[in-house]
């Protein structure tokens, strides 16, 4: 498909368009093109999203990933479609940026979990969660050996799989599942309102390769790209960096737009989104959680009730 590939020249261009619309600090959303070539902007007004889906990705900054020759998937899907430019993580290490993105806990509530720890009395918590608001969801996590798996097993990281860290969350055992499961409810047209993505730790490119994370995307992402649940004009996706590469434990990442480690590509797929429409508007991962909580009619959790929504910047 024309969407699947685009030109050296193309995704650098988009890339340099990006990085002048950061550093000019511009947050209206601009696009490069009129015409939808791709699975964006196929319709001008938003619709009614019923599903959203987020693909967490590992470890990366803003400037390793946009712009890269490693990268050529990534960077004509962020050409099709909407790049934010200046988006920042949480804080470092991994685990607490999972946790903030989907409870909306403040930094101050994340430092038990900087050291990356598997699931304990000690490691876990009892805030609500995304997952937990009334609305139908699954975690699909690769190479996951069975059902909310608490321990860490292979290429399988529980610290990238945020639902076992919730005590008061039900339905993990039923709902938390091996990843191998989404292209079965993607074909029975059972995908849940919101769907939580976790690449294993080579295709995270935690472990692995920025080049083999976008390998990764470029056969996996059509799948959902192609599924009714997307053709349908009901489903919008968000592809995210945990953090960006280098930082220290505990850095306040939210608004710091100084620090490189700070800043991750952020990729925004929908129907009605411009294709190749960029915004500089300060966006993180509390905003990600309330624009997921937007689109799907729920209450906004924690700092999420403060953070700027991605939904006029990218016609959502």
């Amino acid at each position: 498909m024309a969407w699947r590939s685009r030109s050296k020249l193309r995704w650098l261009a988009v890339a340099a368009a990006a990085a002048t619309v950061a550093a000019a600090g511009i947050t209206a959303v601009t696009s490069t093109s009129a015409k939808a070539a791709g699975p964006c902007g196929t319709v001008t007004t938003a619709p009614a999203y019923k599903h959203v889906i987020w693909i967490w990705m590992e470890n990366h900054s803003y400037t390793d990933i946009i712009g890269s020759s490693q990268a050529p998937y990534i960077n004509s899907v962020a050409s099709e479609c909407g790049l934010a430019t200046n988006y920042h993580n949480l804080t470092h290490p991994s685990l607490p940026n999972y946790i903030g993105a989907t409870s909306g806990l403040a930094l101050s509530s994340l430092s038990a979990f900087d050291s990356d720890c598997t699931v304990s009395s000690k490691c876990s918590t009892s805030a609500a969660s995304i997952f937990g608001q009334g609305e139908t969801w699954k975690a699909y996590e690769e190479s996951m050996p069975s059902n909310c798996d608490k321990s860490n097993s292979g290429n399988y990281a529980v610290r990238h799989n945020p639902p076992p860290y919730y005590t008061t969350l039900s339905g993990c055992s039923a709902d938390d599942v091996p990843y191998t499961q989404l292209a079965t409810d993607l074909s029975n047209n059972a995908l849940p309102a919101f769907s939580f993505i976790t690449p294993n730790l080579i295709d995270d490119m935690h472990n692995g390769t920025i080049a083999q994370g976008d390998t990764w995307l470029s056969s996996n992402l059509p799948t959902i790209l192609n599924s009714s649940a997307y053709t349908s004009g009901t489903t919008a996706v968000f592809i995210t960096w945990d953090e960006g590469s280098g930082g220290s434990t505990g850095e306040s990442c939210a608004t710091n737009t100084t620090d490189a480690s700070c800043r991750v590509a952020t990729i925004v797929i929908s129907p009605s989104t411009p294709v190749g429409s960029t915004s500089g508007t300060l966006f993180n991962h509390y905003s990600l959680l309330a624009t997921a909580e937007q689109l799907l009619g729920l209450p906004a959790l924690g700092q999420a009730a403060s953070a700027t929504t991605m939904t006029l910047a990218f016609n959502l």
